[in-house]
């Protein structure tokens, strides 16, 4: 990576690992506390209801023991041509649907064997080793741990969040939750911007706003997009949201359209406004 012009900086590594117990822990504490009705509340996670993403989570737990922990080779797609993102639905779906004949305090029984079993497994891995499986999301086919470990913990949290929100229970949205979730998720910006063709030296500023917002820069160099930390000072395009709506946009949770309306743009609006399609899950 070229050296970064005045008022940028390298990105900061990420470390997640620390985050997955005391997060699996808030999980624990807010399922123990719902009243039975709430596990049948919708929720924005694809039309699945709070029991539903309680069965995802612990498949995600048990997925990565078994493939990870156990080398238990992961099932290969039905067919194979119709692509990742298909053949991860397709298991999910296959989960959520034999878990309907699992008991809420059987999930949560099951939850807290394999969450700090999981979350030791992440822990202990080399940060910067190859991990089992590339983040997909930021166009990457091979990954460190520390990303993929990060990655985890986005997933954990935002469904945890999805939850939350379905029942009205405190959201995990302080600096030390949801910062990572946010400076994992800016990840994916330049595999986002790919196609995006721009002069050399064209820099995009995103100011994600809150307690645990941030300031990131896209910067052109040798045809390919660059991300860094800060904000430059005569950006081409800017785009300024809050950290709410931020990680809602990010997984889905809230369509490009109404991002684009929450978002204040400016500089070249259409340049900067492309942010509202960055999605960091398979989908």
């Amino acid at each position: 990576m070229p050296e970064p012009p005045e008022g940028l900086e390298p990105l900061e590594p990420l470390d997640c690992a620390p985050l997955l117990v005391p997060l699996h822990g808030e999980l624990l504490s807010l399922l123990s506390g719902l009243h039975p009705t709430d596990w049948q509340r919708p929720t924005v996670a694809r039309q699945w209801s709070v029991k539903e993403i309680v069965a995802h989570l612990l498949d995600t737990d048990l997925r990565r023991l078994s493939f990870q922990r156990d080398g238990h080779p992961p099932p290969a797609p039905a067919e194979p041509a119709r692509g990742l993102v298909e053949h991860l639905n397709r298991l999910n779906a296959e989960w959520v649907v034999a878990a309907r004949r699992l008991s809420p305090q059987v999930l949560v029984d099951l939850l807290a064997w394999s969450g700090p079993r999981a979350a030791a497994l992440l822990s202990g891995l080399d940060p910067d080793g190859p991990a089992l499986f590339g983040v997909a999301w930021a166009g990457e086919e091979s990954s460190t741990h520390r990303f993929d470990v990060a990655r985890e913990y986005t997933e954990r949290w935002h469904h945890q969040q999805q939850i939350r929100d379905a029942v009205g229970a405190r959201p995990l949205t302080s600096r030390r939750w949801l910062w990572p979730v946010l400076d994992t998720f800016v990840r994916a910006l330049p595999h986002t911007y790919r196609e995006v063709e721009a002069p050399e030296g064209t820099v995009i500023g995103l100011h994600i706003e809150g307690e645990a917002g941030g300031v990131w820069s896209l910067r052109r160099d040798s045809g390919r997009w660059g991300l860094w930390s800060g904000a430059p000072a005569a950006p081409a395009a800017a785009a300024a949201i809050d950290q709410d709506t931020a990680w809602r946009v990010f997984t889905k949770g809230l369509d490009p359209a109404e991002a684009n309306r929450r978002m204040r743009l400016a500089g070249d609006a259409a340049l900067g406004a492309h942010v509202a399609r960055m999605l960091c899950v398979m989908a």
